[in-house]
């Protein structure tokens, strides 16, 4: 299939002719006459005006959030007064019980169609998470048993629903989507577990064009690597196509997002649509993979993914994340992660290339948005709290829940409350591994380096209290402002 690039919009092409799907709205839907400001899409009551839609593409085009579309007809049923809002799905196979930094586009993508007036839908791929996605892989996915996939699903519709489903503007109630009711969660293992390999050959595979499918991006690498592509995963485009076709027949969904290396799945589905269906009005955008300035992923660290779930990485460490990107990417971060507005981002940009700019405010700000989008205010006040709470020489008192934000991020030991008490600081910080000798726990001690529970000790002779056991519980050592070990009391 041959595609047309005008302005970074792509056209389907097929038979030298080109598609635009006008749009059909959908008499399932009604909305109250509202007004859009340009930058937010924050709702307004308007006396006796018509819906003023802002135009959720030009929104993403303007953040650096728009790779493909489908076609430009998508700009005008985006944003069209008369129109019914979108449908748009984007979706989430369950090969981890928590979805990953990866993922956060596409959730921020439904986030800004929603903040639009438009209608979010998640769906969980509990089907073709059992064939496995090649897109972007070099090798085969493993397969999942059963109760791994179910335990996955589980955990990522949490994720989804506490993400998604948390109040984003607060003038959202008008088009009643505000809450989790407006968040729609679908398991496409419903409609797969009872097709056939007939059905799936009569119904979509006599649709297929074997010459079509091998060209598309994500098969073509796999053929041509030393590894080869099983048919199970060659299958997959047309898996996640009919995908498509069952949400825009049955659920009047008519837009998927995705990836930029979703494309050729995405585009499988509007050509089934069109084949089998035999009608126009489906649509498809990708966004561009989430990638720093010098090409490599974003959402790795030291210790591996970075996830979306407290259970998995807590807010703290989440929090720290982003407050450690590099200069050449903060500015880029907070037009794609998060909805604040453009100006606010430029006025940062240029208050960091003044004299007395504060280093890393324009980080702080960038943490302290995407980390509150993904983990609420309860989140980011937990983050805010630790990290100021760990702060060597902080006045903030510490709690035991406050520590324990941060236990899985620092290194622990655990000693008994009598191998404790009266033991000397110096011997507790060679005992509790954060220093290799007495002597070099003495020297930083000297030097105003050394802190039990944020509070400089200047004394050699200071011993450990029942009073500094925090909550009976644990206790803090740090070696300047990054070197912390927690002692647990047993």
């Amino acid at each position: 299939m041959a595609s047309i690039s005008t302005s970074r919009t792509l056209f389907f092409s097929h038979s030298t002719k080109l598609f635009f799907s006008p749009f059909k709205p959908s008499s399932s839907f009604s909305f109250l006459p509202l007004q859009f400001s340009r930058t937010t899409c924050t709702l307004q009551h308007q006396q006796q005006q018509p819906l003023l839609r802002r135009n959720i593409i030009e929104i993403l085009e303007e953040r650096g959030l728009l790779e493909s579309i489908t076609s430009d007809a998508l700009r005008s049923a985006s944003s069209d007064p008369i129109a019914a809002p979108l449908k748009v799905y984007c979706g989430f196979d369950p090969t981890a019980e928590s979805l990953h930094l990866g993922n956060l586009l596409g959730l921020i993508v439904l986030s800004w169609f929603r903040r639009c007036g438009h209608r979010p839908v998640a769906l969980i791929g509990g089907a073709t998470a059992r064939v496995g996605d090649p897109s972007g892989k070099s090798l085969e996915r493993p397969e999942l048993d059963a109760d791994s996939l179910e335990k996955n699903t589980v955990g990522i519709s949490n994720t989804i629903r506490r993400i998604l489903g948390r109040a984003q503007n607060s003038n959202l109630d008008e088009l009643n989507v505000s809450g989790s009711s407006s968040v729609l969660i679908l398991n496409n293992y419903e409609w797969w577990k009872e097709f056939s390999l007939l059905d799936f050959l009569k119904r979509v595979g006599r649709y297929a064009r074997v010459g079509s499918m091998m060209a598309k991006e994500s098969v073509r690498k796999r053929l041509e690597s030393e590894q080869g592509m099983s048919y199970t995963e060659f299958t997959y485009q047309l898996l996640q196509g009919y995908d498509f076709l069952h949400l825009f027949q049955n659920e009047g969904v008519s837009v998927q997002i995705g990836g930029s290396d979703q494309w050729g799945n995405i585009t499988a589905g509007t050509e089934l649509i069109r084949k089998i269906l035999q009608v126009e009005g489906a649509y498809g955008l990708t966004f561009p993979l989430l990638l720093k300035s010098d090409g490599t992923k974003f959402g790795k660290s030291e210790d591996g993914a970075i996830w979306l779930s407290p259970s998995f990485l807590s807010p703290y460490k989440f929090y720290q994340y982003f407050f450690s990107v590099s200069d050449a990417d903060v500015i880029r971060f907070l037009k794609i992660l998060t909805f604040l507005d453009i100006q606010e981002i430029v006025s940062l940009e240029g208050e960091m290339m003044k004299p007395g700019y504060v280093p890393n405010t324009a980080q702080r700000r960038l943490a302290e948005e995407v980390t509150q989008f993904v983990h609420g205010e309860e989140g980011l006040t937990e983050a805010l709290k630790a990290t100021e709470a760990l702060r060597p020489g902080s006045e903030t008192k510490l709690d035991w829940k406050t520590i324990e934000g941060i236990a899985e991020d620092v290194p622990s030991r655990s000693l008994a409350y009598d191998e404790v008490l009266n033991l000397s600081l110096v011997d507790l910080s060679v005992s509790s591994g954060l220093f290799d000798s007495k002597s070099a726990a003495r020297r930083l001690l000297k030097q105003g380096g050394l802190y039990l529970n944020n509070n400089r000790v200047d004394s050699e002779s200071k011993r450990i209290e029942a009073a500094d056991i925090v909550d009976g519980k644990v206790l803090l050592l740090s070696a300047g402002k990054k070197n912390k070990v927690l002692v647990r009391i047993a």
